[in-house]
């Protein structure tokens, strides 16, 4: 798979190294082969394989959410966790996320249910495997990309800013491991509740307040909230 610094953004250095290693590179050869097979078709599509990384660079990161990995119907994924393309249905766990900010901080979800002003602000929408067949969920699990995820994140331990984690879910929650705040160098905060899913939301998702505690956790360390509702360019 050719990398690119344009489709990596800062993470492209980062990246590369990883690629180096034979694990990663064995990776990435089997998510090109079937990408270029496309029976099944894969998403997110290729070019939007690494949009997470792109539009969030380490050195930008105030949160982290990580997600399971890609909507796996057409035209939803487009390489940000729980984010889909305008024009698309809001999926359900999408929706959730959108009441419990509500009922948090009393602001809605972009209309369109793109999640790019997030990323914009330095909330890394991160999935925990990247790709997955059509109409086949976690069908890319055992390929690799749990471990290139586990990676980025260690990445982000000498990032010398308050760094939030938000992690829904039992699989988000196995990179809970990846941080102890009371070792870090540096301010950390992990928040865990049960995942958006209509299954489990009214499990211990609504009522999690986790935007405000992400940027009351922020302003206490002197770094800026983060503007879950950005209506315009600052």
């Amino acid at each position: 798979m050719r990398l690119t610094r344009e489709e990596l953004g800062g993470w492209y250095e980062v990246v590369l190294e990883l690629a180096a290693e034979p694990w990663c590179r064995s990776l990435l050869e089997r998510v090109e082969a079937a990408y270029e097979r496309g029976d099944p078709p894969v998403y997110p599509p290729r070019e939007n394989l690494f949009t997470a990384l792109r539009l969030t660079p380490p050195e930008r990161v105030k949160c982290v959410i990580v997600g399971q990995d890609p909507y796996h119907q057409p035209g939803q994924a487009h390489g940000l966790a729980f984010s889909v393309l305008p024009g698309t249905r809001i999926p359900p766990s999408l929706r959730n996320i959108g009441k419990e900010l509500q009922s948090d901080v009393g602001t809605a979800l972009p209309a369109d249910g793109t999640l790019t002003p997030w990323a914009e602000e330095g909330v890394l929408l991160l999935n925990n495997v990247l790709t997955v067949y059509d109409s086949s969920p976690n069908s890319h699990k055992k390929w690799g990309w749990t471990e290139f995820t586990t990676r980025l994140l260690k990445c982000l331990e000498t990032q010398p800013r308050p760094i939030a984690f938000v992690l829904w879910g039992r699989e988000a929650q196995s990179k809970g491991t990846l941080v102890d705040p009371e070792r870090s160098s540096y301010p950390r905060l992990v928040l865990q509740s049960n995942h958006p899913s209509p299954l489990s939301a009214s499990r211990g998702f609504f009522g999690s307040r986790p935007f405000s505690q992400v940027n009351a956790f922020l302003t206490l360390h002197g770094a800026s909230p983060i503007a879950w509702k950005k209506t315009e360019k600052n």
